[in-house]
């Protein structure tokens, strides 16, 4: 079956696909009962399994988090809700600290199957604390899974991959693209959890990266291709692990990789997968690898986003460079 759906209801499908299925699995987040939260994607959900299993839980996210190791540790699948990407360094402790690390300290003997859902980066206006990209954080803590998808049929089904995992996941929830619809098949999923898609074929450039920037990647590759340049775009979806198999067979072909990213650039995950691309298939790059992300200052105000955010011109102008060398 085919539903076109916006990512944030695919994202409320999945939910609910996984609490009728599994009823170790339940809810927990501020606001996420009769609201649905502050994006509505746990909307219905408290009223059809009850607030035993759809949580509104105080406004403590270390609390929240704290208590969902205590549940897994009693056999529950929490997923848990942060509203907004910058509300989870309240958590920070527990989650890389303990969360991360339980697993490791009793040598594989306990799992702990939570899943953090955390609505991250730009484009939709909002304050300070509401538009960051904290992915690098989570990313170079082992122990943690770190996922986000870019299309709604990848966020029905990596919400339901992340459940099932026996490790806790960060999910990553690119909340500018909420709204974006698309094709959702309900039947089988098309990819693991953990693996990287090619979504746009190219001969001369190899583009790079994940969430709401893939969006950006395909803008740009649309426009290269009106000027006569061939872009391949690569959706990384999984950010730890990295799945590089269809990404290196990319830069083997087109000799040339530019990543874009959100974050701030500076010990990012693009200058990790950078520098294993540069690591890996150093004989088939023509050109340097080249990044394109957000600047090394704090997320500013609403009005300056788009001079913070990159954009297809920012990314068309590192392809231009990738082919001058």
């Amino acid at each position: 079956m085919t539903e076109n759906l916006p990512i944030s209801r695919a994202l409320n499908a999945g939910l609910r696909r996984a609490l009728e299925t599994n009823d170790r699995v339940l809810l927990m987040g501020e606001d996420i009962g009769p609201l649905g939260g502050v994006f509505r994607v746990t909307e219905g959900l408290q009223k059809d399994f009850g607030p035993r299993r759809v949580i509104d839980s105080p406004l403590a996210e270390s609390g929240i988090v704290g208590t969902a190791i205590g549940l897994a540790m009693g056999g529950f699948r929490p997923v848990l809700e942060i509203q907004f990407d910058g509300f989870v360094f309240p958590a920070f402790d527990q989650i890389t600290s303990q969360l991360a690390k339980l697993t490791n300290r009793h040598e594989g003997a306990l799992q702990l199957p939570v899943v953090i859902r955390i609505p991250y980066g730009g484009h939709i206006g909002a304050i300070e604390h509401h538009q960051e990209s904290p992915e690098a954080y989570f990313t170079h803590t082992p122990g943690l899974r770190v996922v986000s998808p870019s299309t709604a049929n990848d966020a029905y089904w990596m919400i339901q991959q992340a459940i099932d995992s026996p490790d806790p996941v960060i999910f990553l929830e690119p909340k500018a693209k909420y709204w974006q619809k698309g094709e959702v098949d309900t039947e089988a999923p098309a990819l693991p959890l953990h693996a990287s898609r090619i979504v746009r074929r190219g001969t001369d450039v190899t583009l790079v990266g994940h969430g709401a920037m893939v969006t950006t990647l395909l803008q740009a590759a649309a426009l290269a291709e009106s000027e006569g340049t061939s872009c391949e775009v690569v959706d990384l979806r999984s950010l730890s692990p990295v799945d590089y198999g269809p990404l290196l067979d990319s830069v083997r072909r087109t000799g040339r990789m530019v990543y874009a990213q959100e974050a701030p650039g500076f010990t990012s995950l693009g200058s990790e997968v950078a520098a294993t691309v540069t690591e890996r298939a150093f004989f088939a790059l023509e050109a340097p690898v080249l990044r394109v992300s957000g600047f090394d200052v704090p997320f500013p105000p609403a009005k300056l986003e788009g001079t913070y955010l990159p954009d297809a011109d920012r990314i068309l102008e590192a392809v231009d460079r990738s082919l001058a060398y």
